[in-house]
């Protein structure tokens, strides 16, 4: 009596590989940029203690200095009042090569609290 073989194959095997393979790749390119986006809006909230707006620039700079952010600068920050509360807010993307002419565009915005 023969038993029927159970279990994935090895082309199988390669494939889940491949996939898993290309997912931490892409995670681990992808990671850097959640931590800088992180960054950036502890720096907005930071800044928005400043009062005038190059203040507000400035002080962003000086903390990006500190976080290493390079994907924006104070003169990129949407600086705005609300009421007697100074807010920044921010927009910029991030792109990541892939692979030929294949870029996955990440879209980051953000706000102070």
């Amino acid at each position: 009596m023969k038993q029927q073989q159970r279990g994935i194959s090895f082309i199988g095997l390669l494939f889940v590989a491949a996939v898993v393979a290309f997912g931490g790749i892409l995670a681990a390119q992808v990671f850097p940029t959640l931590i800088e986006f992180q960054a950036i809006t502890k720096a907005a909230s930071k800044a928005a203690a400043g009062s005038t707006v190059p203040e507000v620039r400035s002080l962003f700079d000086k903390a990006g200095q500190i976080d290493d952010i390079k994907s924006i600068s104070g003169k990129d920050l949407e600086v705005t009042k609300e009421g007697d509360k100074t807010v920044v807010s921010f927009a910029y993307t991030r792109e990541i090569h892939m692979v030929g002419p294949a870029y996955l565009l990440l879209k980051y915005n953000g706000r102070s609290k």
